[in-house]
């Protein structure tokens, strides 16, 4: 699914455990409990994303968009973030 554009998609509890979605619009979409570990998120535009609660051990964040995201409870563990933008320590 490289460059999919899912903006404002309710994939909440989906299992994307090592989905490609390289440069993927995920703007306003709702990933809430999602599992998505090992995914290859990388470029992707999660602005405005509900990631709470997702399942994000050991994926590809590198140069996601991260505006305004909500990851609160979720498991970032492992997971690359170099170069994206917006991510909260």
């Amino acid at each position: 699914m490289n460059r999919a554009n899912l903006s404002g998609a309710n994939l909440s509890d989906a299992n994307l455990s090592l989905a490609n979605l390289t440069k993927a619009n995920l703007s306003n979409a709702n990933l809430s409990n999602a599992i998505l570990r090992g995914a290859n998120l990388y470029g992707a535009n999660l602005s405005f994303a509900n990631l709470k609660g997702a399942d994000l051990y050991g994926a590809n964040l590198r140069n996601a968009i991260l505006s305004d995201t909500n990851l609160s409870d979720a498991d970032l563990k492992g997971a690359k973030t170099k170069g994206s933008i917006g991510l909260r320590p």
